[in-house]
This record gives structure tokens, sequence and C-alpha cells, in this order.
């Protein structure tokens, strides 16, 4: 959709708004250091929920476009893996050499540096996201700040669930990744799962990338916006956990 200028509209979507039938939530990671198929991800004709990594040279400024045109904002929280580099995590990272308050500390802090951010999912993390004493810290922030927690499940581990239940946070989780490898033809074969889970279920969450894959997830995603409405609303992480459908 173009405006008058020529330059494309936002999208507006509605918090408040109850969907009206199935919904599916895509989730785009990775945003804030101005990753390949950013400008892609952010012109799509739908509401995303765009997860923003905190500390990074476009943090800012993707978060503050997000928003403009439309899209949910998260904290896309480093957390520490069970495998992989310290260095792959970015800076304000969580990791289990940390004192409790330090913990607290930086997820304050990751909070106040993306802007408009109504919730948090978590960037790698499975040692973190399984480790309760750690994540029970990390939820107690979330909730102080009237926040959203996605599970972003990079671990059956995880304790994320669980716990946002029983503090009484608002929660889900991601149900399929859609791009953990980087390719067109892998990318459609993810994407004809999303198809289907929408079909058989009232609603979806899903997973893609700016960066490496962002430009090809951006144009498959943009291909199959068409059929994937003919079946459910494009929402945001908000808009379904405030409205789920049963």
């Amino acid at each position: 959709m173009t405006s008058s200028s020529g330059l494309a509209s936002p999208i507006t979507p509605a918090p408040e708004t109850k969907p009206a039938k199935k919904a599916i939530a895509f989730v785009i990671d990775d945003f804030g250091n101005n990753m390949a198929g950013t400008e892609e991800m952010m012109s799509l004709p739908v509401p995303l929920t765009v997860a923003v990594m905190p500390f990074m040279p476009s943090t800012k400024q993707d978060a503050e476009l997000a928003h403009k045109k439309g899209h949910a904002v998260f904290v896309h929280m480093p957390m520490e893996p069970n495998k992989g580099k310290k260095s792959w995590l970015g800076p304000g990272a969580i990791t289990t050499d940390l004192s409790d308050e330090e913990i607290k500390q930086r997820v304050q802090k990751a909070i106040d540096d993306v802007p408009h951010a109504v919730g948090m999912n978590n960037h790698m993390g499975s040692k973190i996201t399984a480790n309760e004493h750690i994540m029970r810290i990390i939820m107690g922030v979330v909730k102080e700040r009237g926040l959203i927690y996605l599970d972003s499940k990079t671990t059956d581990k995880s304790v994320a669930t669980k716990l946002a239940e029983e503090m009484g946070v608002p929660h889900t989780e991601n149900q399929i990744f859609l791009d953990d490898v980087y390719s067109v033809p892998h990318i459609t074969q993810q994407m004809e799962k999303v198809y289907k889970q929408i079909k058989t279920h009232p609603s979806c969450v899903s997973i893609g990338h700016v960066g490496p894959p962002g430009k090809k997830t951006a144009s498959v995603l943009r291909q199959y916006i068409p059929r994937i409405q003919k079946e459910a609303e494009f929402v945001t992480i908000s808009q379904l956990v405030q409205h789920p459908l049963n």
C-alpha cells in the first residue's frame, strides 16, 4: 500500500482489536545491527513483531521505524546458549556467571534501550531459559515493566512458559522456526508447515530472522501473504496474547 506521496503507508494494527478469525503471528529476530533484509521485512504489508537486540548500532533506529510502521517492538534479549561463543551474543547478555543483581540490571537496561518495547524474547539462550533461578529473575523484571514474554523455544528444557504462568506474566511461545537453514527451499518448506498449522489450529507463532536469511525470508513471506490471509489474520504477539483464540 502506498500513500499519495509514493511512500509506503504504515501498517496500523489495533492491539485492542480481537482477531476476527484464525491468527498468525510472525516474529522477526535480530534487528538492531543494520542487518540485511531489514528494509524488506519492515516494508511487508502486514503487522509483524520486530525483535530488536539492545545496545547495537541500529537498535533505536530499527525500533523507531518498526513502531512508525505499526509493527510491535520486542526486546531480543541475548542469553547464553549451551553451545556457542559468548561473542555471538552481543553486549549486555545474560550469562550464568552473573550475580542476581547484575542479571536484573542488565534486563532493565536492555528494556530501557529499546524504544516502544511491549515484550521480550530470548536471543539464543538454551542454557539460560532452562535455568529456573535465572529465568525467575528475568521474568520478575518483565512483569514489573508490564511486558509480554515470548519463549523462542531454543530448547525443549525451557522453563519460561511454566514460570510465566506461575508469575502471571502474559506469554506465548514459538512453534516454528522459519529459516534455521538459509535457503529458499528450506524457508518455503517451513512456511508450508506454518500454513498446515494454521489450517488445523486457531493460531500459530513463527520466528524468522533478518541477517543472512533476511532477504530470502522476507521474499518467501511476501509470496505467502495472500494465501495465508485466506485462512488467518496477521497479528502481532501483543494482539495474540491479549485476545487468545481457543
